[in-house]
């Protein structure tokens, strides 16, 4: 009997910290999230975007430039150090398969979720060829406010060329 219920304890425990299925709700928002925060903020240098879906108080956690802890201040950075050279364009690309997410449950309640991820960075020099940056780890943790998710801390590391 107390194996059956130990048994029973630690399926519901992996169950619980498992990460979610690609085909799950949840999933499909966050990798829309991540779409948005670099499809959109990155790669298209359309920084306003982040307004909404960046919270004030972020933490942005880097292993080469350091830390970031407001909203603001990673704006400037994003628009002064991404998009602000006209001479080269930067891009981001998720590599596939690598994303995952895991939610964060209050009493049965989803309050957020952790997202991590490979992404890989190119650089486009005015008039030459593409040419392939830093690979690096990065999580996200997300809030849920309501009907919206917002970016609340993010932790980019392991840097690496290729």
């Amino acid at each position: 009997m107390k194996k059956s219920i130990l048994l029973l304890i630690l399926m519901n425990t992996a169950w619980a910290w498992s990460q979610v299925p690609t085909s799950d709700p949840l999933f499909q928002t966050l990798k829309e999230m991540d779409s948005l925060i670099f499809d959109i903020g990155f790669n298209e240098c359309r920084t306003e975007i982040y307004k909404t879906l960046v919270a004030e108080d972020l933490e942005f956690y880097h292993d080469q430039a350091g830390v970031t802890t407001s909203r603001d201040a990673f704006l400037n950075s994003v628009k002064n150090n991404i998009c602000g050279n006209p001479d080269v364009i930067n891009r981001r690309e998720l590599l596939e398969g690598s994303l995952k997410v895991f939610p964060l449950y209050n009493n049965g309640t989803l309050y957020g979720a952790i997202q991590t991820g490979t992404h890989r960075f190119f650089q486009k020099p005015k008039n030459k060829e593409e040419q392939s940056g830093s690979t690096a780890l990065f999580t996200h943790v997300w809030l849920k406010q309501e009907d919206s998710w917002v970016l609340k801390r993010v932790l980019s590391y392991a840097h690496h060329n290729p």
